[in-house]
C-alpha cells in the first residue's frame, strides 16, 4: 500500500519522530499534547457500494462521506497539481504536527473533515457552505481559488498544504483524515490529524443530529468497513459560495 500520508511530529525542543499511522492503534501523543488518532480503516465506495478508485475521481470536484463518526462529513478532492510535503501545521492550543502529503498516483488526492475550525460550518444534506473552489472559480475569500472555502465568514484553506489558514476568522487548519492508496488503487480512511472537534460539533448540534441521523447514538456510531463516497451536488440540495 501507498503509505505515504506518515506522520511527522514536531515537539518543540524535542528529537523529531517520524511514525506511520497505520501501523499504530489508538491515539498518538507528544510532549505537549494530542496530535493524531487511529479510527476503523474505512474503504471508501460509491453510492452502489463499489470501491472508489483514485483513478477515477474527477478533478478539482468536492466529493464527501462520512468519517470517523456516522455524522462527521469529510471532503475528498482530485487537485489539479500534486500537494507540497512535509507542512508543518499548529493548533490553536499550540500543538505543533506535520501533514505529509497527498496521496495518489500524483500525490494529488486529499481528505479534510469538512467541518470549519471557526464556527463549525459543515455540509449538510440541505445546504453547504463549505467547498473545494476549482481554480478556474473564483472567491471573495482570497485572492487566489483552487482552495477550501467556508463561505459562512470567508475563511480560506490551503487544499494542497494540510488545509492551513490563508485567510478569514479559522485560525488553524481543518482536520485532516489519512488516507492510505492500495495496490488496486483504492482508497482507504485510516484516522484524523489535527486538533479534535467532534466533541464540540456533538454538542452543537445536539437538533440537527436528530433530524438528520435519528439522534445523537446513532450519529456518534463509529463507520466501519466503508464510507459512502459523493458528490458533493449530490449530498447537498444547495452549495453557496463566494
Amino acid at each position: 500500500m501507498d503509505r505515504r500520508n506518515f506522520l511527522k511530529v514536531v515537539a518543540a525542543g524535542a528529537t523529531v519522530v517520524a511514525v506511520n499511522p497505520s501501523l499504530i492503534r489508538g491515539t498518538l501523543y507528544a510532549n505537549d499534547g494530542r496530535l493524531y488518532k487511529t479510527y476503523e480503516k474505512t474503504q471508501l465506495v460509491d453510492a452502489a457500494g463499489a470501491p472508489i478508485k483514485a483513478s477515477a475521481l474527477l478533478k478539482e470536484t468536492t466529493y464527501i462521506f462520512n468519517y470517523p463518526y456516522a455524522s462527521t462529513p469529510c471532503m475528498l478532492v482530485n487537485l489539479p497539481k500534486p500537494t507540497s510535503q512535509n507542512v508543518e501545521l499548529k493548533s490553536d492550543s499550540g500543538e505543533m504536527y506535520t501533514w505529509k502529503s497527498g496521496v495518489g498516483k500524483d500525490r494529488t488526492i486529499v481528505a479534510y473533515v469538512a467541518i470549519c475550525t471557526h464556527q463549525m460550518t459543515h455540509p449538510t444534506p440541505n445546504d453547504s457552505f463549505i467547498t473545494y473552489v476549482p481554480t478556474a472559480g473564483k472567491t471573495m475569500a482570497y485572492e487566489k481559488s483552487g482552495i477550501i472555502v467556508c463561505s459562512s465568514h470567508l475563511s480560506a484553506f490551503d487544499a494542497g498544504a494540510g488545509a492551513k489558514v490563508l485567510g478569514g476568522a479559522a485560525t488553524q487548519p481543518l482536520q485532516a483524515v489519512v488516507l492510505e492508496h492500495a495496490a488496486d488503487d483504492t482508497l482507504w480512511a485510516v484516522g484524523i490529524l489535527g486538533q479534535d472537534k467532534f466533541h464540540d460539533y456533538f454538542k452543537e448540534f445536539r437538533p440537527e443530529l436528530k433530524e438528520f441521523y435519528g439522534g445523537p447514538a446513532e450519529a456518534k456510531k463509529l463507520v466501519s468497513i466503508s464510507a459512502k463516497t459523493v458528490k458533493l451536488t449530490e449530498y447537498s440540495k444547495e452549495i453557496i459560495q463566494y
